[in-house]
């Protein structure tokens, strides 16, 4: 890639880490597919702000979720049977959770309980939902990843719309995961983990895409993963197999550059703090979360009322756990509780 002018270099920053207690040192189905089956205490990702400024974040593995306020301290609001990832809110109260193994789902923050919103397509179950994004009409756009990639390109990217229809987009993508919407919301931009890059998808009035396109193109090990969006339309890529987040124009160039540190496996992020101008980012392999003041504002995120549809109710779903714990570690307390954010 030529560039005419060279990307700003700028370093995360540590905001919180997961503490000790709530660090899981045992074997998970999870980590023995997904990790080779390396000793895995958390796998942060998902994360997104409540209307108070407090953070939410998954932990795959183990089927977890949890709160961060301000000051970095952790809160357990969730634990059932699942592999919770992308999430984000449909109300002041629940998330809509895409879970690898159990479809959409949706967890009350204030109880703990989790209930099944999408489950399977036509009686058959997906390969594995990784990420969503919900529009300004409330249609719900998911990724259906599995185990996907150039040896397999069949994963799928699906729109949910609030009557409940579901429509099938794309079927052929080597390992869809993140998703963001342009703010006009005319564009989709799609994380192809597998392909190291990100697709552009035009959603057409019909409700159709066409001329689907290759929009930035990455390299190294692991390829992108989640996605943001700033109010001038730049797009954010975290790139967890070089540990850093690309920040690009209109035209794919990066013109800032987000490093981690050494070893970081940099997988999703979402503006909070008090202008919205701050990127969190999460650091999966280490179970911390790591941050970023910009130059601009995230998107605000649309919410939507969720789709109309119930699904059938696993009997182990519902097992949670609703526990607090406090923990301040690299907490940076100037951020207030009560801070705007997406």
């Amino acid at each position: 890639m030529y560039l005419l002018q060279a990307p700003q270099l700028l370093d995360l920053e540590p905001f919180t880490s997961l503490p000790d207690e709530l660090r899981r040192r045992q074997p998970s189905a999870w980590a023995e597919a997904n990790r080779g089956g390396q000793p895995t205490d958390s796998f942060l990702e998902g994360p997104v702000f409540d209307q108070a400024g407090n953070l939410y974040v998954a932990d795959i593995p183990f089927g977890r979720i949890f709160r961060i306020d301000a000051a970095g301290r952790w809160t357990l609001i969730a634990e059932y049977d699942g592999e919770p990832n992308g999430m984000k809110f449909i109300d002041d109260h629940t998330l809509l959770v895409a879970d690898y193994r159990n479809g959409l789902v949706r967890i009350d923050v204030r109880t703990g309980q989790v209930a099944p919103l999408l489950e399977r397509r036509n009686s058959e179950r997906f390969k594995g939902v990784n990420d969503l994004v919900i529009d300004a009409e409330g249609n719900v756009y998911f990724t259906d990843q599995g185990q996907s990639g150039l040896h397999d390109p069949s994963g799928r990217l699906y729109r949910l719309r609030p009557d409940g229809r579901l429509d099938l987009l794309l079927s052929n993508v080597p390992s869809p995961n993140g998703v963001a919407l342009s703010p006009d919301g005319r564009v989709l931009y799609l994380a192809v983990t597998r392909g190291n890059c990100v697709w552009r998808v035009p959603l057409l009035p019909d409700g159709s895409v066409a001329k689907v396109g290759q929009f930035f193109t990455s390299y190294g090990p692991s390829g992108p993963d989640g996605l943001a969006v700033d109010i001038h339309g730049r797009l954010l890529v975290a790139n967890p197999g070089l540990g850093l987040v690309w920040v690009l124009n209109a035209r794919a160039e990066p013109v800032v550059v987000l490093r981690g540190p050494a070893g970081a496996s940099i997988t999703n992020l979402a503006y909070g703090g008090p202008d919205r101008s701050t990127v969190f980012v999460t650091d999966s392999t280490h179970g911390r979360v790591l941050m970023r003041q910009l130059d601009a504002p995230g998107v605000v995120l649309h919410r939507g009322r969720g789709p109309r549809i119930v699904g059938r109710k696993p009997p182990s779903l519902y097992r949670r756990s609703v526990a607090p714990v406090a923990a301040s570690q690299n907490a940076l307390a100037a951020l207030p509780s009560s801070a705007l954010s997406q």
